[in-house]
Parts: C-alpha cells; sequence; structure tokens
C-alpha cells in the first residue's frame, strides 16, 4: 500500500475504528483479518484503533500491537458466545471516528457497536464475515439474526462481503440492493517459509480451522482408518485450537489412530511459521459445514498444496474455479477416504492463477472508507 494514502483525505489521517467480538491472542477468521488489513492500514497513515472484548478479565484493558491501539471491554457471559459488552459505547460515542467498522454480526457486539455509532452520528460499515455455528439450532438461526438487524444494517454505509455467494444471498434476504454491497475478499498471501523450499511429507495431511464441531474435523478424522488401509505411513495433523478438542481426541482414540493423529496449534502472529509447516503437507483438508472466504484454505494454494473441501458455501466457489476438489458434505468416511487417497495420488494443484492478497484487501477498504469519509470532510 502507498505509505500517502493516510494523508488523501485533506485534513489529516483518517481515524478509524474497527470494533469486534475477539481479537488476538484468541485465533479464528476473524482475528486474522483484523490484523493483517489492520496493521497495513496502520503503515499507510491511517490512526487505527481495535474496539474489542475480554471475557476473561486477565487481558490488558489498552496496549498496542503492530501500531494499532488495542483496547478491551469486559463482556459476559465469559463461558458463551452470545457475550454482552456494555462498555463498547463510551469508546464509540467519545472517540472522533471518521468512521466505524464493524467486523462479523454473530454476538452482541455487533447491534452494540452499530447503535452506538449511529445514535453518535457517526458513518459505520459492516461486514459479516460468514456464519458458521457447532450449534444447529445457532447455525439454522443465523437468518432469523440477520432478519433481526435489518433496520441496523440497512443504515450502514456499506455491507462488506468477502465472497461473491454473499452478495446475492445477503442482498435478497435482507431486501437491500446490491449496490449496497462491496465485495472485498480476504487475502491470502502468507511469507516465505521460515527455511528455503521445505521438503514435502508426502504422507501427511493438514485439517485446519478452529477445533468447532462446524469444522468438519471429525470428518477426516473418521475417514483416516480406511485411509490407512491403503496408505499405511499416513499422518493426521489438525491444526487449530478450541473447545472441540477434546471430543476429536477422545474420537481418534476410539478409532485406535490416536499415534497417527497430532494436534498442534501455530499462533497466529508466527506467519512464517505457519508457512512452513502448511508447506510439508501433501494435502490440507477443511470439510466444513459453513465457510465464506476461508483464509487458511486461500493460504494453502498460495504455497502450491492440494486442498479438499466440502462442497459447501464459499468453499463451493473455491472447487468451482478449479482450485481444489471439493466432495459432498454427507459424504461417508470411505468416500472421505478415497477423495483424501486421489488427492495424495493425483493432486489438483491449480496453476497459473493469482489469488488475493492483504495488500489488495486493505486498498479496498481504504478505498471504500474514503469514498464514504471524503465527500463529508470536503463539505465541512
Amino acid at each position: 500500500m502507498s505509505s500517502s494514502i493516510g494523508q488523501s483525505l485533506g485534513q489529516g489521517a483518517l481515524r478509524l475504528l474497527f470494533v469486534t467480538p475477539r481479537f488476538f491472542p484468541m485465533t479464528g477468521g476473524v482475528e486474522s483479518h483484523v490484523y493483517e488489513v489492520g496493521r497495513r492500514l496502520v503503515a499507510a497513515g491511517v490512526q487505527l484503533t481495535v474496539l474489542t472484548t475480554d471475557r476473561s478479565g486477565r487481558l490488558p484493558a489498552h496496549e498496542q500491537l503492530a501500531g494499532m491501539e488495542i483496547v478491551r471491554v469486559r463482556a459476559w457471559p465469559a463461558e458463551r458466545d452470545y457475550y454482552f459488552a456494555p462498555g463498547l459505547v463510551p469508546p464509540i460515542a467519545a472517540g472522533a471516528w471518521d468512521i466505524v467498522h464493524v467486523q462479523s454480526y454473530h454476538t452482541f457486539v455487533a447491534p452494540i457497536a452499530m447503535a452506538a455509532a449511529w445514535r453518535a452520528h457517526i458513518p459505520y460499515v459492516v461486514t459479516f464475515h460468514g456464519g458458521g455455528h457447532s450449534s444447529r439450532m445457532r447455525h439454522m438461526g443465523r437468518r432469523w439474526q440477520r432478519a433481526w438487524l435489518r433496520p441496523l444494517l440497512a443504515h450502514a454505509q456499506r455491507l462488506v462481503a468477502l465472497a461473491p455467494f454473499e452478495v446475492e444471498l445477503l442482498s435478497a434476504e435482507l431486501r437491500l440492493p446490491p449496490a449496497r454491497f462491496v465485495l472485498i475478499p480476504n487475502g491470502a498471501d502468507l511469507p516465505l517459509p521460515a527455511q528455503t523450499q521445505p521438503a514435502v511429507d508426502e504422507v501427511l495431511i493438514a485439517s485446519i480451522g478452529r477445533l468447532e464441531q462446524y469444522k468438519g474435523h471429525q470428518r477426516i478424522l473418521a475417514a483416516l482408518p480406511a485411509v490407512l488401509e491403503q496408505e499405511p505411513r499416513a499422518r493426521l495433523w489438525i491444526a487449530g485450537v478450541g473447545p472441540y478438542e477434546t471430543a476429536l481426541r477422545l474420537q481418534a482414540r476410539r478409532l485406535g489412530v490416536a499415534e497417527r493423529v497430532e494436534f498442534r496449534s501455530i499462533p497466529p502472529t508466527e506467519r512464517a511459521a505457519m508457512s512452513t509447516e502448511l508447506s510439508r503437507a501433501a494435502l490440507v483438508v477443511l470439510l466444513s459445514e459453513y465457510e465464506t472466504h476461508p483464509i487458511a484454505v486461500l493460504e494453502a494454494l498460495a504455497l502450491g498444496r492440494p486442498v479438499l473441501v466440502a462442497d459447501t458455501s464459499g468453499l463451493h466457489d473455491l472447487a468451482q474455479r478449479g482450485w481444489a476438489r471439493a466432495i459432498p458434505i454427507d459424504s461417508t468416511p470411505p468416500q472421505v477416504a478415497q477423495a483424501v487417497i486421489d488427492q495424495l495420488r493425483h493432486p489438483l494443484q491449480p496453476a497459473g492463477f493469482e489469488l488475493p492478497s492483504w495488500d489488495r484487501c486493505a486498498e479496498d477498504l481504504f478505498e471504500l472508507y474514503q469514498s464514504i469519509v471524503c465527500p463529508q470532510v470536503c463539505a465541512s
């Protein structure tokens, strides 16, 4: 990104507030998106504050990260993901923000942030960041949740979609014109591996994503015995952390494959280490029920790794483009195993295409902010 864009409003750097339910040291797609975009905007001269929550009460209330000011407020209840954080209101109302960007809609953070910005007459935009959940009832309730939020979403200056299918789906569902949406995909660029051209482990399968039931790690784990029948050397690396880890470990022991499975996460800030580890995998798998524009899959593709996905949501888009091989979400363990073996022996490795970058994502977001804020600045 150009270092001059922060001055392009004509009255100093853009004063931007990200509001997100979770941020580092928590891991996930939204957290990675905020970090990757945020640090690039700061490097370009934007004054960026990340307003987020702390359910534990143990994280710093204020800290700096990559030039971003991080502000945390308490949220309750501590053991649920629909938490309530009334402390978000004062920082939004009192801050001299040019624009507020609400990241994801899945908790009470989004309506609190949108309502506070609306009352303070601060323009705001919203990025949906998908809608998957391990609870079947909660997943099915996402449509109702979006309908409940429609009045606040309708007052947003723009609604940001990460994948093309989101624009069509949400425009019809919310009864808002497609022109209110803007498509800005996630980036997919990792730093070069920590070592030059790490050797590919020809029997290593990496199942990536936060350890939640809807992410589908249990599907590749259930298929592992059948995979081992055809490839006895195969090993499975489950790369992530989350509340479903205990259930997955029990499943591995019940299937008798615990010795062939490794649970290991890499901190989200250790980008070179993640690049090195993904580069070693012979196959990267994400058999998730719902993904919008999965960062981890895009990163694997950017490293030239073959990918196997479930034929759902944004993963279907990747398969349609010929970037990944897809199988039905209800495939049986033997069917999953055969797809894994096929990808190991005859990998689909697309070439000659350009994946979206985090630089481009940040540039597109800044152009969006500028289109909203600049007319107001010029008129003042």
